[in-house]
This record gives structure tokens, C-alpha cells and sequence, in this order.
């Protein structure tokens, strides 16, 4: 037995005794129509199981889709377990809310971003493009096809917009504030793509090489764990490898949040207290920076407001605007109990 076939805008315009474009101009315009009408057209369309335009072919003949494209580094699930990233989209959401359009969300994989594959097929009008590798093949595909791009903080291309915050400062801030409490045997917990002590590699991530640059230009070369990602656990085991090294540090400098509260519970594997025994700095300051025990001593950079101005480039792209110069938001120190003098 066949199936009934499925009402189309030329079923509509039958019912209704009007042109195809007039019902369409019901959904798409509905400032060229009188509210009567539009009315009947809606209430007719509805009776007979009409949904509206099919926006994939909406979006194949208008060659718009009405919506964001966001790359992420890591994997879909960052997006809702990593504080840093949620608070970052979640600035980047608000401004993009209220503009008709929606957000696509691309997953990393193992090609430091997402799957070309997957940026190929992917509906959008305007890509963001939020930590990625130098070398993502993601981004060969977005130059392909065209589409303007807005760079969240890595890497650094040109012509491109861009909103980053300011890395060498915030890490010459926490390294100074560490060497002021005294301490001269430090170790540095970072990420990037691999796990394992960098050694004469500077990391595939401008902001990993950034904040290392600040590190080292307060206290010099200092042995440096990279973890494969930025979460907790990678923290607390790249934590227990600096903490090995004889001698042991005295302070350890982490370059996201996730990784310094991983490595207070390396501390505490250890037998050893934070701070009397190991001060330790954390970059970002999410919201569990101030609730971790003790509460963590870290840079505050502003994340909602760096999502923010990442939507309002986005929209301004779109509305065939051109990228301007990079945004540099500031960072800035926030002391708690992790740290402390040196005895």
C-alpha cells in the first residue's frame, strides 16, 4: 500500500487559491502579505499537515544556512565537562541568540581539530574556529570553501578576525607572583597533543608556546610536562611526574585551571600539602578555581566576554563586514590559598 504523499508549498497554494511564492512569502516575508492573509495560508497549511519550507532546500537555494559552524580542538564532550570551553561558547551563544541563527558544533579527532570530512559537509555560513593546531586540516577545508572564519585565541592566520587574550602577560604574571613568594625550583604542566617532557619542541598550540614564553622569561628553563589535553586527570598524573624530579619543585605552574586542580590531588597522592610543601598556579579561573580545597591561586582571563566578541565578529562577517585587527582582551591575578612564601 504507498504511502500518502507529504503536503508541499504547491499543495498549500492549491488549497489555499494562490501563487507558490505567496505562500512562501508567508514564512520568508511575512511583511509582504496582509496579516489576513498570511493568516489563512498558515491556518490552511496546518490542516492539511504542512510544516513549512524544508530548510535544506531553503538553504540550497539561498545558499544560506543560518548558522555558526564552531571547530572545536577537542572533543564534542569539552563543550559541556571543560568550564573553560562551556563559559567560552556560552558568551559565544548569547550573542549569536536573537539573530535567527544556530550553532553547529564540530568535535576534534585525532587530526588536532575536526575531520575535514566533517567541515565539508557541515551547514554554515560563517566558521569559528576555538584552539586549534597550527597545522589543523580542518582549516584548509574552511579555505576552500570560502567561508569567512573567526579564530578564538589559535592559531594565528592571516586576514583573519580574531579574539585572543594576552598569554605571555598572564603567565609573566603567575611565574612573578611565585618567584616573589620565594621559589626557584618550579615545574610547568601544559598541554598540547602528546604526553611527555618537552624537549627542544615548543608544542603544536600558539597559546602552550605563549604562556611557556612567559613562564621562562621569570624563571628560566624549568622542566615542562605536556599533557594530551587539558582535564583533571592528564593534571593530576603530568603533576606526579614533576613532582618525581630530584630535586622536587616548590611551585608548579599550570596553564589552564583543569590541569592545577589535577595536580592539588597529585600533591595529596603524594603525601605532601598545598601549600606548605607545593604552591600551585592555575590559568583561566572557572568557577571551581574558588571552590577547589585549597582555593586556587590563578589568572582570570575573561572568557564569556572573549565568546562575546568572538558571536559579534561572527555576525559582523556575515553581514559582510571585514575581520580588523585581533582583539587582545586583558588577564589579570587572582591570589587565593595555593600559594604561598617559601619557608
Amino acid at each position: 500500500m504507498d504511502r500518502p504523499r507529504k503536503p508541499t508549498l504547491d499543495t498549500v497554494a492549491s488549497a489555499v487559491g494562490v501563487s507558490r511564492a505567496t505562500v512562501s512569502n508567508a514564512y520568508n516575508r511575512p511583511d509582504q502579505l496582509s496579516a489576513a492573509l498570511r493568516e489563512r495560508i498558515l491556518e490552511t497549511a496546518a490542516s492539511i499537515g504542512y510544516a513549512g519550507p524544508d530548510p535544506v532546500a531553503r538553504s540550497l537555494a539561498t545558499r544560506h544556512s543560518a548558522a555558526v559552524g564552531i571547530m572545536l580542538g577537542q572533543p564534542l564532550c569539552a563543550a559541556f565537562s571543560d568550564p573553560a570551553v562551556s563559559l567560552v561558547l556560552d558568551g559565544l551563544a548569547s550573542t549569536v541568540d536573537g539573530h535567527d541563527h544556530c550553532l553547529v558544533l564540530m568535535p576534534g579527532g585525532t587530526e588536532g581539530g575536526p575531520r575535514p570530512s566533517t567541515v565539508a559537509r557541515a551547514q554554515a555560513d560563517v566558521v569559528v574556529a576555538y584552539s586549534l593546531p597550527d597545522d589543523a586540516p580542518a582549516l584548509d577545508v574552511v579555505r576552500a570553501r570560502g567561508l569567512p572564519l573567526v579564530v578564538i585565541d589559535q592559531p594565528v592566520l592571516p586576514d583573519t578576525a580574531r579574539v585572543e587574550v594576552d598569554d605571555v602577560g598572564g603567565a609573566r604574571m603567575a611565574a612573578a607572583h611565585l618567584w616573589e613568594l620565594g621559589h626557584r625550583r618550579f615545574g610547568v604542566l601544559t598541554f598540547g597533543t602528546r604526553a611527555g617532557f618537552l624537549s627542544g619542541r615548543e608544542g603544536a598550540f600558539r597559546v602552550t608556546r605563549d604562556r611557556l614564553t612567559g613562564y621562562r622569561d621569570v624563571v628560566g628553563h624549568a622542566p615542562v610536562w605536556e599533557c594530551a589535553g587539558s582535564n583533571r586527570s592528564m593534571g593530576r598524573s603530568g603533576a606526579r611526574e614533576l613532582l618525581s624530579l630530584t630535586p622536587r619543585p616548590t611551585a608548579l605552574l599550570c596553564a589552564s585551571d583543569e590541569l592545577a586542580l589535577g595536580a592539588l590531588q597529585a600533591v595529596r597522592d603524594l603525601g605532601l600539602r598545598v601549600p606548605a610543601d607545593v604552591s600551585v598556579m592555575g590559568f583561566d579561573d572557572v568557577p571551581e578555581a574558588e571552590h577547589a580545597e585549597p582555593p586556587l591561586t590563578t589568572v582570570r582571563q575573561p572568557l564569556a566576554e572573549k565568546g562575546r566578541r568572538a558571536g559579534e565578529l561572527a555576525l559582523r562577517l556575515l553581514d559582510g563586514g571585514r575581520p580588523g585587527e585581533p582583539t587582545r582582551l586583558p588577564v589579570s591575578l587572582v591570589e587565593r590559598a595555593s600559594t604561598a612564601r617559601l619557608t
